[in-house]
């Protein structure tokens, strides 16, 4: 029997066997600051990440949604596509992305197959050495770049895993930077102050490259100013050579007009709610042209709007659930907490809203709870299976500081917490569910909500 022929419960299995096989290695939740040993791997592997150009992301958050509305327009043009993000919410194919699908798991299986002598190189490498061998994340970054090499693509979007200089996708050399807004987030690993974090995500910028970004804090913006001037790099930044001009809500999305590095588009549809989506779409429309035409040359308006209209952000407000509506939001920290809530009152007409909640320990608890209760009647404080998830008691206990006994309850069980919230959600017709905090928590209770058939009235 050939592969081709393997039953798809066999190959869906060897699919899972790939993240079974990483999840032994050190977690993403403890990255190395280092680059040498991914440097190693792809050396061995012939330097995968050089058959292909690159437009390289980084930020705080945005990142995903970034690249996801980048590859569609790239893909629109008739260009073969590769994409890497992080994390994913139901399997680990959605990381890997070839021509706007995630990779089939014959060929995830058999590309980690090939490339795991020379892994196992490395390996033996580094423990001679007294050091770790390859984390997750540096051996899904090869595994990516191989397999991206062996698709082929003609261009890879590649998201940055955390940071940007130690970061393992940094081995790769990005014709394009780009960088969505920088806010606090994993200060532990890079830095206390908004400069610090920017200066470590600005490593991502090599000699002489296209710099696109997001409106940044002055003291971000300082920090890629300074990278740029040192690398002999353009700096096109938003609010200056281009910028959203305006967006309107529209029935399933929005209608936005962005003034490009080359061209003005006025209203393009985009699948996609909250105005910080437009502003995602406008970083990603000045990253395509910087690309394609070095920015001066304006996109093809028929393939832009197909590339927009086309887009989609799984996991960003999100509709999983109707009667009632049960909407999913990835946002994890305050800043996401604030695009939720803004999008929630400007495009929804909901009376009341539950929000289930869960949030991994290293995150500002707080932050989020304070951004979203304005919008949310009623907290359903649960947690997913991370082994970093607050234990639902302690987390409902800070958050009944913040909101009110009477407002907040507490659930062992993200399943519980979702049914309940729904029946909370029947009593009206003008209630809704949100579920928000942490992105295994979306992951899972997309997960529930599919084998539930929650879209079928």
């Amino acid at each position: 029997m050939s592969e081709n022929d393997q039953p798809a419960d066999d190959r869906r299995e060897a699919g899972d066997a790939v993240y079974q096989a990483l999840l032994e290695r050190v977690g993403e939740v403890a990255p190395r600051p280092r680059l040498e040993p991914t440097r190693r791997a792809v050396e061995l592997l012939g330097d995968p990440q050089t058959a292909y150009p690159i437009i390289h992301i980084t930020g705080t958050n945005g990142k995903t949604s970034t690249s996801r509305i980048a590859e569609s327009i790239l893909r629109a043009y008739g260009l073969r596509t590769g994409m890497l993000t992080s994390p994913h919410l139901v399997r680990l194919n959605e990381r890997i992305m070839i021509d706007g699908s995630p990779i089939d798991d014959e060929a995830l299986a058999t590309n980690w197959d090939d490339i795991q002598p020379y892994l196992q190189m490395v390996d033996a490498e580094l423990v001679d050495a007294g050091d770790e061998p390859l984390t997750f994340f540096e051996a899904l970054t090869a595994l990516a770049f191989a397999s991206f090499a062996d698709a082929p693509v003609d261009v890879a979007v590649i998201e940055v895993g955390m940071g940007g200089e130690w970061d393992s996708t940094n081995v790769a050399d990005g014709q394009v930077a780009v960088f969505t807004p920088i806010a606090l987030d994993h200060t532990a690993r890079l830095g206390n102050t908004i400069a610090e974090i920017a200066r470590t995500k600005s490593g991502i910028i090599k000699p002489s490259v296209a710099i696109v970004t997001a409106a940044q804090t002055p003291e971000a913006q300082a920090e890629l100013e300074r990278a740029a001037e040192l690398t002999e790099s353009t700096l096109a930044s938003e609010g200056e050579e281009f910028a959203l001009i305006e967006s309107h809500v529209a029935v399933g999305g929005q209608l936005i007009s962005v003034k490009g590095i080359a061209g003005t588009y006025s209203d393009y549809f985009l699948p996609l709610y909250g105005r910080h989506q437009a502003h995602n779409a406008a970083v990603a429309i000045a990253a395509v042209e910087s690309f394609l035409g070095s920015g001066t040359q304006p996109l093809v308006g028929d393939l832009l709007a197909e590339g927009l209209g086309t887009a989609t952000s799984p996991g960003r407000l999100q509709l999983v659930g109707i009667e009632p509506s049960v909407i999913v939001d990835a946002a994890h920290n305050p800043h996401g907490a604030i695009a939720l809530a803004d999008a929630l009152d400007t495009y929804f007409d909901f009376d009341e809203i539950v929000a289930v909640v869960g949030i991994l320990a290293d995150k500002d608890t707080h932050g989020i709870v304070a951004a979203l209760q304005p919008q949310v009647a009623e907290f359903f404080v649960t947690r997913s299976h991370s082994d970093r998830a607050i234990p639902a008691d302690d987390l409902a206990e800070q958050v009944a500081g913040w909101v009110g006994t009477d407002s907040t309850r507490s659930f062992d069980d993200l399943e519980e917490a979702l049914e309940a919230a729904r029946d909370w959600a029947r009593e009206s017709p003008r209630r809704a569910v949100v579920v928000a905090g942490s992105v295994t928590l979306i992951g899972e209770t997309i997960a529930i909500a599919d084998n539930g058939g929650w879209m079928t009235p």
